[in-house]
């Protein structure tokens, strides 16, 4: 498993002060490209069932060898999703012999929580 951290941007006073949060100012495109990017690899039932098994499993990754079997598609075509996540930066892996084990990373579901959040308490206020 990698040892690289990730750093989740807002969580500081100092992030703050250079990235405002989406209730102070809107979106800029470069943010806006970026968060669309991960919601579109969520936008599919299959990509987001892959996404739920992987972070519900005990333990924190699972092998693609009990991913498969969940799923009535042909291995290529559960890598290829698979794939898709990796590239949004959702999930991370690494090959361990013939196999390859997934994980969630927890900073993209954290940006996506902070940033479906915040849109929860400007829509409430308003």
């Amino acid at each position: 498993m990698s040892k690289q951290e990730w750093v989740v941007l807002g969580q500081d006073d100092q992030s703050a002060a250079c990235c405002p949060g989406l209730v102070s100012a809107p979106l800029g495109e470069d943010q806006a490209t970026e968060l669309a990017k991960i919601f579109k690899a969520l936008g599919d039932p299959v990509r987001l069932r892959l996404l739920s098994l992987i972070a519900s499993r005990a333990g924190g990754e699972v092998c693609v060898c009990d991913l498969t079997p969940a799923f009535e598609l042909s291995q290529p075509t559960i890598s290829h999703h698979l794939k898709l996540l990796r590239q949004a930066g959702l999930i991370d892996c690494e090959r361990r012999g013939t196999w390859v084990h997934y994980w969630v990373l927890p900073g993209t579901l954290d940006r996506l929580a902070a940033f479906l959040t915040t849109a929860q308490k400007a829509e409430a206020t308003a």
